[in-house]
């Protein structure tokens, strides 16, 4: 298996068990807390932000554990400017593993709760307000992963990445879906973690803008890396956040 191959591979198998987690993670608390979604919406975001973090930690060397297409756009589009990051091959070599790797995380997550692989989901999410919590979580989530990697403080991704994705879960309106390839993976199930197809494009249009909103943030605050570590295309066996050139 080539390098880009083996990256590509390491991004769909990460967002598969991201994704899993996360529906998994649901399922579990409707079962052993039913009727109280505040400890459900706990259980969910306390799982969650552990699995991202070990996630992470796991596949941090692989590929840059990105699991998500609008950090993966952003490192490419910065990389244009500063010279690292993805490449453009490498780009069109992580997005469809995301979505694919999200897809195979849901069907997953169902398959282990004796649950149809695939159930579409009906929990409507939609509204100014949901949208504008998507916005607000994709663009803190794409600032803290670049301001981290612009500064040297790469290595910190791991649990800053998680802790901030669990807090936002409790301080967006949206619960901080902040990644497309989830959004489309959770369309496949109809349990505390689900969004109905219908109101998937809102919300990926949502962490678009977002994602946008922290770009423009990074370029202010960060328009050079500030270490010569950062300056560098990112040594992927120590850097967990951005992928080397290929």
């Amino acid at each position: 298996m080539n390098e880009l191959a083996r990256r590509a591979v390491a991004e769909g198998v990460g967002t598969g068990l991201l994704v899993t987690s996360v529906i998994g993670s649901g399922i579990m608390a409707q079962r052993l807390s039913p009727g109280d979604a505040g400890l459900q919406l706990l259980e969910n975001s306390t799982a969650t932000a552990f699995a991202l973090t070990a996630l992470i930690l796991i596949m941090g060397p692989a590929s840059g554990a990105h699991f998500n297409p609008v950090v993966s756009l952003a490192d490419w589009l910065l990389g244009r400017r500063t010279g690292d990051g993805l490449t453009g091959r490498a780009l069109l070599a992580y997005l469809p593993a995301q979505v694919a790797g999200a897809l195979g995380g849901a069907v997953l997550a169902h398959l282990m709760f004796g649950l149809p692989a695939v159930t579409a989901s009906t929990h409507q999410r939609t509204g100014t307000g949901l949208w504008l919590g998507e916005v607000v979580a994709t663009a803190g989530l794409i600032t803290l992963i670049f301001a981290l990697s612009r500064t040297g403080r790469a290595a910190l991704a791991p649990p800053a990445v998680g802790a901030y994705i669990g807090a936002a879960y409790w301080f967006t309106s949206s619960t901080s879906f902040a990644n497309p390839a989830v959004t489309l993976g959770r369309t496949l199930t109809d349990t505390f973690a689900g969004i109905a197809p219908a109101s998937a494009p809102g919300f990926i249009a949502a962490q678009f803008a977002g994602a946008a909103l922290g770009l423009a943030l990074i370029r202010l605050l960060y328009p050079q890396p500030t270490s010569p570590s950062a300056a560098a295309p990112a040594n992927l066996a120590t850097d967990p956040v951005t992928s080397a050139r290929t």
